[in-house]
This record gives structure tokens, C-alpha cells and sequence, in this order.
């Protein structure tokens, strides 16, 4: 009980599957839209941000 308990925990759902799609190479046979390539770009950009913000305020804290 306690087993199945951590693996839901650790579960992705959609929106850990959306971080993983969203840094994977493009499809090249399949066309996309020129707003929704603009659209990942720019979620890249902040998704990368956060990240270094999270990891500059956990060193602040931790010194």
C-alpha cells in the first residue's frame, strides 16, 4: 500500500509530460503552427528562468 502510495506521488500527468514535450526535438514531418513554435519557445524561456531563480533562492537561503 505504502509502494503505490510513492509512485503517485512521483507520477508525471500532464503537466510533467507538457516539460518533457516541450524540450524534445520537433517532429519534422509533422507541421506545426508558427504561434504555437513561438508559443513553446517562449514557455522554454521561462520554464529555464524559473528554474535558475529557484536554484539562486535555495543558495541564498542555505548561506
Amino acid at each position: 500500500m505504502g509502494n503505490s502510495k510513492v509512485k503517485e506521488f512521483f507520477k508525471l500527468g500532464e503537466v510533467g509530460s507538457y516539460f518533457i514535450n516541450v524540450f524534445k526535438k520537433p517532429d519534422p514531418n509533422k507541421k506545426t503552427n508558427f504561434n504555437l513554435r513561438m508559443m513553446h519557445g517562449i514557455n522554454k524561456i521561462s520554464i529555464i528562468i524559473f528554474l535558475f531563480a529557484i536554484i539562486v533562492w535555495t543558495i541564498k537561503r542555505l548561506m
